[in-house]
């Protein structure tokens, strides 16, 4: 790109947005508030020998000071009348939010922290309707009342770790026609798996489904990388490949609106997200790590997969209960707002804003805001897209049946009989 001919508001911010990419490059949240894989083990041998054990998290000491300085004068010197100015004012105060959890990890502080940047089981779904709690129990009541049974007898195969190593690579390989994200086993993970920009790990020895691939290709490498791959390919603001804590409400839902277009979301996974929320809210109410364990068990799930959903609950807070990393509150929320972002912009016949969205990790907000940067070049369209999205006839065809769906009342309908 020609910066000479670049207006000096745009220059202005983009050098503002590359201190803060520099500002910002140790405050990891989700890694550094993130339990060892180590304490799982003694856990669960304590729960079998019947002499059960909070874990004891060590955490490491943290100061941002001089980071939070830095952003603040980043947010100073930026125009909250310019696109740009707001997108990096709300881009700072939520970084700054994030460092500052950091700061006190292992304590009950870290919730408040966390609700400012997630929200909370009780926050109402987009449109001011039901909470995100009242969403989950939905879910976990159709979930409960499905016979596995029903499942088809492929569904019902574990596949294991290297194997879907090798198929997911395949996939990735083929989607890029390049070697461009990489998938790596990893020991040391207590997620199922965890994606980066280039690099997509699973825990080795986990067991995996059918779904798992067709929801890890979906919703962690052709979302969560893609963006972040994208983003890196922006000229002048690098932070848009970023996971900043503000966009994560709109990745997770992108993301899980992903599986759900492309036919990769089963009413079990649905199941798990919906348990995660219930699970914060009763570490809020005071319910401690084993309480919750104990919950994901009753559940159905493995001691192991229940270990794993319960530290999310925990990851920063005291195990003893009243604190709680509320990030899994974002998931049903952001699954509506994106599916309804997706539906006005068909209305309105805007579907680019949709491909948009892909050309970093940003916000619903953030992607209308920039239109006329991207009509003006500033910001570069998305070198990739997945195939859902680039497919606008598709991608028009479902939501168009969507929209007219909706308008169906189903308390008025009689049962149709046999």
């Amino acid at each position: 790109m020609d910066t000479m001919n670049l207006s000096p508001d745009i220059t202005h911010h983009a050098a503002l947005d590359a201190r803060l990419v520099k500002a910002v490059r140790g405050i990891k949240l989700l890694s550094l508030a993130s339990w060892p894989a180590a304490l799982q083990a003694p856990f669960l041998e304590g729960m079998e020998r019947g002499n059960p054990r909070l874990p004891k998290v060590e955490y490491p000491k943290l100061d941002f000071s001089e980071a939070r300085r830095e952003l603040e004068a980043v947010a100073q010197a930026a125009d909250p009348a310019h696109p740009l100015g707001r997108y990096l004012r709300e881009s700072v105060d939520s970084w700054s939010v994030a460092a500052q959890l950091l700061e006190c990890l292992g304590t009950p502080a870290v919730t408040a922290h966390s609700i400012t940047l997630f929200g909370t089981p009780e926050a109402p779904l987009p449109g001011n309707g039901p909470t995100t709690r009242d969403a989950a129990r939905h879910f976990i009541a159709i979930a409960q009342d499905m016979d596995r049974e029903l499942l088809a007898p492929e569904e019902q195969i574990p596949v294991s770790a290297t194997a879907l190593q090798l198929q997911l690579q395949g996939d990735l390989d083929d989607f890029f026609d390049a070697r461009v994200i990489t998938v790596e086993l990893d020991p040391d993970l207590i997620a199922k798996a965890a994606a980066g920009a280039t690099r997509i790990r699973l825990r080795h020895g986990a067991a995996f489904s059918d779904y798992d691939r067709r929801q890890l290709l979906q919703h962690e490498a052709l979302v969560h990388s893609l963006t972040a791959l994208n983003g890196r390919e922006q000229p002048l603001f690098p932070s848009l490949a970023l996971s900043s804590p503000r966009i994560t409400e709109t990745q997770e839902g992108l993301a899980t609106f992903a599986e759900q277009i492309t036919g990769s979301i089963d009413i079990e996974r649905m199941k798990r997200i919906s348990l995660r929320i219930e699970a914060i809210a009763m570490a809020l109410a005071g319910a401690d790590f084993i309480e919750v364990y104990r919950y994901f068990c009753e559940a159905g799930q493995h001691p192991a997969e229940s270990f794993a959903s319960a530290q999310r609950v925990f990851r920063g807070v005291p195990t003893s209960g009243g604190a709680a990393f509320t990030k899994d509150t974002v998931y049903l929320r952001g699954l509506i707002a994106v599916h309804t972002f997706f539906r006005h912009s068909l209305q309105r016949d805007r579907l680019q804003l949709c491909r948009r969205l892909f050309a970093g990790k940003m916000t619903l907000g953030d992607v209308s805001l920039f239109e006329p940067l991207f009509d003006g070049g500033v910001l570069a369209p998305p070198r990739w897209l997945p195939t859902w999205v680039s497919r606008a006839n598709g991608l028009a065809g479902t939501l168009a049946f969507s929209l007219f769906a909706n308008r169906i009342r189903m308390d008025q309908l009689t049962e149709t009989p046999i």
